[in-house]
């Protein structure tokens, strides 16, 4: 009982929002497509249609009323009272369709539901799914000629309609199939999975243009860049009639490249980040702000760093760590400036700037850019940073355990950062062929990765220390390490040379990922093998240097170690929070980035450092008092 309460208190009021915003934008679409069939010139020319449409324009007054309450929601009554009016005194089809349309794409905005498929469509499916459940009524070739057709009281509808073709979005396909068409023997499909339903409404779609219009199309889509930037990516065709496109490039036009992209949705497959994807949620999120809806633009220049740049973010680093720098914290005070309330226009004036950033980003991952020299250097300083503080803490632990003379719990180190590389590596796997890692995902991992380091760290830390003022190391070795080291402790060690190195492992592989789609593999492995030789050389060199040191000092220097690791983990950890969006952003333009260090601009990553540092002198000044 508990968890059906649970199920309803978390996914049951947000489900029916959905619903009853899909219902409402359906009765537009169709008020939209069929208001014409029903009024002529002033008149009524289908008494039972037109019936129809006043019905459904009260319905969908009615619907918007009872959505949960929003800046925008007044507005939308206003416009299905319009609508209302406009259909009593049998407008024009133009100007009913016009309102209609209006009202969907508000609504759309103000209460938004999935409008593309979470993954590219199966055409093939989508034509067995249609020979199986629609082809009886609609033919087999969308005519409406189906063997059943001549039995049903409304006849189906002619996929092969141009003209209505032109009016009907891939999304607005989509609806139907899922819900059905009341009055009419369509039935709703919901229960088949939301993949098929959109690869069904794909395939039906492609019936209204013709296969030497999509030859066409498919020459056009490759040679006119022009074209590809006004539909860039898949949610964006699958709300797109193929008549709004005509009003932008005319209706040959039009009608080619919509017969080529409903056979091939697989040209619009966004790639993972992409700076067309930052700029347009930044403008989504500053029409978002303007309209009052600051919750909106907030997720939406989070959807901009996370989904757009955050991805791309490696191949930059790769070749302008200073832009990428430099674009991350103007993201960030974007974030902050709608945090804080400022007006629309500052914070248009920052949409602006980071325009202009972006454009010098797209200059620096142009193929143009990519030199064999830049890859080389990018994959060499990306290990090299990314594994050079998992190895610190990975030697300084098997350091430890040698000088303790405690040499079986070596292994469980060793198990600890081979298992992450393995994890790290199937984490690869998974990304690239099973599912897909979001923005949120990493910087999560990475925080949470971060901060718990830290904690641990900043107690060893102090352990550390604290042994350095001590006498008698030897007795106090033999004495004492082999309760402090009993199974619990061993498989502590395990765990944290797993999550330290996984951390740097995970980021690393996203990293090469991306500089690896860009081309110059051999650069890139080149550049890994320089790394990891160079790495080795460090691990072999504070290894032999710790050997000889005495213990006493060993433990001076391992806390001091320690200290600074715990510092930097904790910067980085609540940055990457920060970009996660879960941790607030307040900018502080007085202190400069530096991220190798952990020290970014903003009073929380600071706050956070200062504490440590703070902990850390309580706990060494404590343990210098209990020596004297």
């Amino acid at each position: 009982m508990l968890a059906i309460l649970l199920v309803l208190v978390f996914f049951g009021p947000a489900r029916a929002e959905t619903s009853e915003v899909e219902v409402a934008w359906r009765l537009l679409d169709y008020i939209a497509v069929d208001y014409a069939g029903a009024v002529s010139h002033g008149s009524v020319s289908s008494p039972s249609e037109y019936a129809e449409q006043k019905e459904f324009a009260a319905t969908i007054a009615a619907k918007l009323a009872a959505l949960p309450t929003k800046p925008e929601q007044q507005a939308l009554l206003t416009e299905a009272g319009r609508l209302q009016r406009a259909i009593e005194s049998k407008a024009k089809a133009e100007q009913v369709a016009e309102i209609a349309r209006g009202l969907a794409t508000a609504l759309l905005a103000a209460y938004p539901v999935p409008l593309a498929p979470s993954r590219v469509p199966d055409l093939a499916r989508g034509a067995a799914l249609y020979a199986q459940n629609c082809a009886s009524c609609h033919g087999a070739a969308g005519d409406g000629h189906g063997q059943d057709a001549a039995k049903l009281d409304t006849p189906p509808i002619a996929f092969t309609d141009a003209d209505r073709g032109r009016q009907r979005s891939v999304f607005a396909l989509y609806q139907v199939i899922t819900q059905g068409l009341d009055g009419t023997p369509m039935p709703s499909f919901d229960g088949l999975p939301a993949d098929d339903r959109w690869a069904l409404a794909f395939y039906a779609g492609h019936f209204a243009f013709p296969e030497t219009a999509a030859t066409q199309g498919e020459r056009l889509w490759k040679q006119d860049e022009g074209l590809r930037g006004l539909i860039p990516d898949l949610k964006t065709f699958t709300g797109m009639t193929p008549a709004s496109l005509a009003g932008k490039i005319g209706e040959e036009r039009a009608d080619a490249l919509m017969a080529y992209l409903r056979r091939h949705p697989e040209v619009l497959r966004q790639p993972t980040g992409s700076l067309s994807l930052v700029r347009g949620r930044l403008a989504e999120s500053l029409a978002a702000y303007r309209a009052g809806d600051r919750q909106r633009a907030g997720e939406l220049a989070l959807s901009a760093y996370l989904d757009g740049f955050e991805p791309v973010e490696p191949a930059l680093a790769a070749h302008d760590r200073a832009l990428m720098d430099r674009i991350e914290d103007a993201m960030g005070e974007y974030r902050a400036a709608i945090q804080s309330g400022g007006t629309a226009d500052a914070l248009a004036n920052r949409a602006q700037i980071l325009d202009a950033l972006l454009g010098d980003a797209d200059a620096a991952l142009s193929p143009d850019a990519a030199s064999g020299l830049s890859t080389f250097l990018g994959a060499a300083t990306i290990l090299l940073r990314e594994g050079l503080e998992a190895l610190l803490i990975v030697v300084a632990m098997i350091a430890f355990l040698r000088k303790a003379e405690r040499i079986e719990a070596v292994r469980y180190v060793h198990a600890g950062w081979a298992g992450a590389i393995t994890a790290g590596l199937l984490t690869w796997v998974a990304a690239t062929w099973v599912i897909g890692i979001s923005g949120a995902s990493r910087e999560l991992t990475e925080g949470f990765g971060s901060v718990f380091a830290a904690v641990v760290l900043l107690s060893v830390g102090i352990w550390m220390h604290g042994k350095a003022q001590a006498d008698q190391w030897q007795h106090y070795i033999r004495e004492k390490m082999a309760k402090a080291l009993s199974g619990g402790s061993a498989w502590f060690l395990f765990g944290l040379a797993f999550i330290v190195v996984y951390r740097e492992v995970f980021e690393t592989i996203l990293f090469y990922a991306a500089l690896w789609s860009r081309g110059n593999g051999g650069a890139i492995l080149a550049g890994a093998l320089s790394a990891c030789l160079t790495l080795a050389v460090i691990a072999w060199a504070m290894l032999r240097f710790s050997r000889h040191l005495p213990i006493g000092k060993f433990f001076t220097y391992s806390s001091w170690l320690m200290a600074v690791l715990t510092v930097v983990l904790a910067g980085k950890g609540i940055a990457a929070l920060q970009e996660a969006g879960m941790v607030s952003i307040a900018p502080l333009h007085s202190v400069p980035r530096i991220s190798l260090v952990g020290l970014f601009p903003t009073i929380q990553t600071v706050a956070a450092q200062a504490l440590v540092i703070a902990a850390l002198a309580i706990g060494f000044a404590l343990n210098r008092r209990k020596v004297a």
